[in-house]
């Protein structure tokens, strides 16, 4: 599956704001934000820049692509899935994105990053209910039970992410069990349980368009 390849620090100042892909170093002063707040490029750095509505409602996309790593495609299919879900659109599109395995992984605190969360569920270490899925994008559902495979407990990389992330909240809608590293789903994720600084009505408002 494409992915993007390029440096992710150069996502964050393009952005203007810590978008945290790179777990542990983003808390500390090596952080690009903090030592070149600017935009990368050559006129990255220029005063006075004024966005078009366009420009703030593609910024607020992208803006979320990158806090899930997805791309283009993909994320257009999240929108149209939302689209046809009864509720507010913007707040389906998140709950889909936050709904991806590898983001589930993330939210327990088996990682330090969603873009480690995918690369640990591509390696087979999880399950859901019961069977091996190292698909980043599944989507987990209401009941669906997600669990650290047995051999995998043992890790010190395991161990000590779930240390490091002991402080780090998690969701209403998730069910964890550090103790046995079993998680359930007991809930859809709503929007104030969504801790990211989207405005995802203006996503909406691009895609209407």
């Amino acid at each position: 599956m494409a992915r993007y390849t390029g440096a992710v620090c150069r996502l964050c100042r393009r952005e203007g704001q810590k978008l945290f892909l790179k777990g542990d170093r983003c808390y500390t002063d090596k952080c690009a934000i903090d030592r070149r707040g600017y935009a990368p490029g050559q006129h990255g750095n220029a005063r006075n820049k004024k966005l078009s509505e366009y420009g703030l409602q593609l910024r607020e996309k992208q803006k979320a692509k990158r806090y899930y790593g997805v791309l283009e495609s993909q994320f257009e299919g999240y929108f149209e899935m939302a689209s046809k879900r009864a509720g507010i659109t913007g707040e389906n599109l998140l709950a889909i994105l936050e709904s991806r395995l590898d983001n589930v992984a993330y939210r327990l605190g088996f990682a330090m990053s969603r873009a480690e969360a995918r690369q640990l569920v591509r390696h087979g270490h999880f399950t859901v209910n019961g069977r091996k899925v190292n698909i980043p994008s599944y989507l987990v559902k209401v009941g669906d039970v997600i669990e650290l495979k047995e051999k995998s407990r043992s890790l010190d990389k395991f161990k000590g992410a779930l240390e490091a992330n002991a402080s780090r909240p998690i969701p209403k809608w998730l069910d964890f069990d550090q103790n046995n590293k079993v998680a359930k789903i007991v809930a859809v994720p709503a929007r104030e349980d969504i801790d990211l600084p989207v405005q995802e009505h203006l996503i909406v408002e691009l895609y209407s368009k």
